[in-house]
């Protein structure tokens, strides 16, 4: 079976002679220091719709439910923030952390802007959930989008409800173009009565959506300042993950920043003119939604009427007061308590979770070290 790593050989040979580094992940240990049978800590390159695209997987036993984590953006790798907060759902899933084609690591300057569409970014989901099922014997996964995941995980899951367990959405996307709209309608109601005459002026000059990429990263700085999220307290929530990252470092930032703004130029346009309830008005599994009471980046009034409505055989909606666009990261006990109180449950009482295990069949102890990995490399057998 493949191994999880790349090597430094075949990082430096990506294309156009773009330096990857897969980096490592810590494997998940007993008692006495040794593997845990049946977990799994496995990291690497995938190769989604021809392009490689970075993967890790950790869970303490790969009889839980796979759930995918779909970050926000587009192109915006929210994987320290997952790993950091969302770590101990790794109890009770095997959590697939993904930087989508254009993010993070997943960043390469050779990606075709061609490529850069909705469409494909459904696609490489669709290739990931087959890898993922496969890897650890599972018939569907449960799947977490965040603000702009929220968009493609609702495509894919509305496409193929036999793959998909349940489906958890945070930052809830909507009718996106009335969600920018209402944002930029806060943001400049907030300068205005809280007296910002610089940032005021900025946003008058900017206006109102539809926007670029260029634009977009204006307003939303822009309201990140006027809401506070510059103020050291708020960028310590931030920064102490990417500090604490045992699969990354800070060095990365500058192309994780990169990555990022070429996703948001490449997409914005199409992106923000989603409509979801003409394009997923029903579900076919049972449908969560954890919204931040004080989100203004995806106004929670636009998520709230989708999921009004939205058909689903069954459908929650849980607010986080204390919460804006990121309740995972705002409020991280409570969300975590409810995936594992509320979320995983359902699955099971779903009889799914990709079946959580087939029924009635063995599978041999895996390693977590050596088991089998959705990474494209070179086989490997246990010893």
């Amino acid at each position: 079976m493949p191994t999880a790593m790349l090597t430094k050989e075949e990082q430096r040979g990506a294309p156009h002679g773009w330096i990857r580094n897969a980096g490592g992940t810590p494997p998940f240990l007993g008692p006495r220091g040794g593997v845990i049978p049946g977990s799994i800590a496995e990291i690497g390159y995938r190769r989604l719709g021809g392009v490689e695209q970075w993967v890790l997987l950790r869970g303490e036993s790969v009889d839980n439910p796979p759930l995918i984590l779909l970050h926000g953006g587009p192109g915006l790798s929210e994987t320290d923030l997952f790993r950091f907060y969302s770590g101990p759902l790794e109890k009770d899933f095997t959590l697939v952390y993904w930087d989508q084609r254009g993010a993070g690591k997943s960043f390469d300057p050779a990606i075709p802007l061609s490529s850069m569409t909705v469409e494909q970014f459904v696609s490489d989901l669709g290739e990931l959930v087959d890898a993922v099922c496969a890897r650890v014997d599972a018939r569907k996964v449960v799947i977490f989008g965040h603000s702009w995941g929220s968009a493609i995980g609702l495509l894919y899951a509305s496409r193929f409800p036999e793959k998909v367990a349940a489906y958890v959405g945070s930052g809830q996307i909507g009718d996106a173009a009335a969600g920018e709209s209402l944002s930029y309608a806060y943001a400049l109601a907030e300068a205005q009565r809280l007296g910002r005459r610089r940032l005021l002026t900025k946003l008058r000059a900017l206006g109102p959506p539809p926007y670029g990429g260029r634009e977009v990263f204006i307003e939303r700085t822009t309201l990140a300042r006027l809401e506070g999220a510059m103020r050291p307290r708020a960028l310590w929530k931030v920064i102490r993950p990417v500090l604490a990252s045992k699969e990354s470092s800070l060095l990365e930032s500058r192309a994780a920043m990169q990555g990022f703004r070429f996703t948001l130029d490449a997409m914005w346009a199409e992106a923000s003119h989603l409509n979801l309830i003409e394009l997923v008005p029903a579900l076919h599994m049972p449908a969560f939604f954890f919204l931040g009471r004080n989100d203004h980046w995806v106004p929670a009034e636009t998520s709230v009427e989708y999921i009004d409505a939205l058909t689903a055989p069954s459908k929650r909606l849980v607010w986080f007061e204390a919460s804006g666009h990121e309740p995972f990261v705002d409020e991280p006990a409570k969300f975590n308590a409810l995936m594992e109180e509320l979320v995983r449950p359902a699955v099971v009482t779903e009889g799914s979770a990709c079946d959580v295990k087939i029924a009635g069949r063995d599978s041999p102890t895996r390693d977590s070290r050596v088991a089998g990995s959705i990474a494209n490399s070179p086989a490997s057998k246990a010893r």
